[in-house]
């Protein structure tokens, strides 16, 4: 189990990322959320099985169509209180 907190950076917001990000992250078990930053970046927290979080990376360094990710910032983080689930967050920092 491992959970890492991921800063995505390109075209990812206003194009149905973090929808796709919690699509995938859901279908793959994964808990945590996703949130738009004030920057222009998505923030990704995701808390899971190792295998289950490599297929999400993959997922997110592809995106949705519409998107194009330029980079994508990784850092492993401890569990804390996470939600049950993925959610979207509609907060930005």
């Amino acid at each position: 189990m491992g959970c890492v907190r991921l800063i995505v950076t390109g075209k990812v917001q206003g194009v149905g990322f973090r929808a796709y990000v919690c699509a995938a992250a859901r279908h793959a078990g994964i808990r945590g959320y996703v949130r738009n930053r004030a920057n222009g970046c998505v923030e990704v927290l995701a808390c899971g099985p190792e295998p289950a979080l490599d297929v999400l990376i993959g997922h997110i360094a592809k995106g949705p169509a519409g998107a194009r990710v330029t980079g994508m910032e990784r850092e492993s983080v401890d569990e804390g209180r996470m939600p049950e689930g993925f959610l979207v967050r509609y907060d930005e920092t």
